[in-house]
């Protein structure tokens, strides 16, 4: 059977396009929408996502502050630059980017992020809000297989669907938005057992565990659709995903490609979420001008 090369750039570009509409209706209030990316690292891939999330922003007509801490920041610079971020009325969205220097835990430094300013779900106020179905952005790689799934219209309400992996950034927001669409969800780890046991009896298989060609063809059924998250740096440079591709070609139905696919989604995201933000931190006096325009 023919697999199909599931794109995200397609499905990007229609997101920067709704975004940019965004912009523009911010603009004819006076306001910009700002991203604020803090960096406390020299790993060059890392540099280069985040040189490739500004210049799409600025295309987009988003603000883009990157606060580079540099490899030797300390935990308390961090956490002071986050909470002024926090307070600032001019940033909308803040992105806390990993790695971060040797000895500095993320898991004390994301909740100081604002909630409402927590464009990428990290503060795990936004990953309770996620449970419980009230309002919260949630981290834009999970949505960003969501949104994939919806664009080809994959379905998911009563199928089964098999999450590899369960990071707080990927598995489990992602296992909460595909339970809020009626999937029948089995999220699977290290001490899963035998990978084939969860994945060959389900209609979807989402990878992101981090691992170079984990996903084979044998542990799949003809017809499942397959969403590729991971992102592993070859000795060459290049760029490859958690599925064995060639292998689990003329198998599976569909297959996101590693670059190309769920990436590209994600980063459209941010900035989305960031316009959304924006929208929803108007000063009172705008969110009353436009509430009294939608009643005319």
């Amino acid at each position: 059977m023919n697999t199909q090369v599931l794109s995200g750039k397609q499905l990007a570009t229609l997101i920067q396009q709704r975004a940019t509409e965004e912009v523009r209706v911010l603009e004819n209030s006076g306001r910009r929408p700002v991203l604020a990316v803090v960096v406390a690292t020299d790993d060059e891939s890392t540099l280069w996502y985040v040189r490739s999330i500004e210049r799409a922003a600025e295309r987009l007509g988003i603000g883009c502050r990157i606060v580079d801490l540099g490899p030797e920041a300390t935990e308390q610079v961090l956490a002071s630059v986050l909470r002024d971020l926090s307070a600032e009325p001019s940033v909308n969205g803040i992105i806390l980017q990993t790695p971060l220097p040797v000895g500095v835990k993320a898991d004390s430094l994301v909740g100081l992020i604002a909630p409402e300013k927590d464009i990428d779900g990290a503060n795990p106020l936004s990953l309770g809000r996620l449970a419980v179905g009230q309002p919260a952005f949630a981290p834009a790689t999970a949505q960003a297989v969501v949104e994939l799934l919806d664009h080809f219209e994959v379905p998911v309400a009563g199928r089964n669907v098999a999450v590899v992996g369960r990071s707080a950034v990927v598995g489990k927001p992602l296992a909460l938005l595909l339970l809020e669409r009626d999937a029948t969800v089995t999220v699977c780890h290290s001490k899963s057992g035998p990978l084939e046991r969860y994945t060959q009896p389900a209609d979807v298989v989402v990878v992101a565990a981090g691992r170079t060609g984990l996903l084979k063809g044998s542990h799949l059924s003809p017809e499942t659709v397959v969403i590729d998250v991971g992102t592993n740096v070859l000795p060459d440079g290049s760029l490859v995903g958690d599925v064995d591709e060639a292998s689990v070609t003329g198998i599976a139905a569909g297959l996101t490609p590693v670059p190309g696919g769920v990436g590209s989604v994600t980063t459209a995201l941010l900035l989305l979420h960031t316009v959304e933000a924006a929208r929803q931190q108007e000063p009172a006096e705008l969110a009353a001008a436009a509430t009294s325009a939608a009643r005319i």
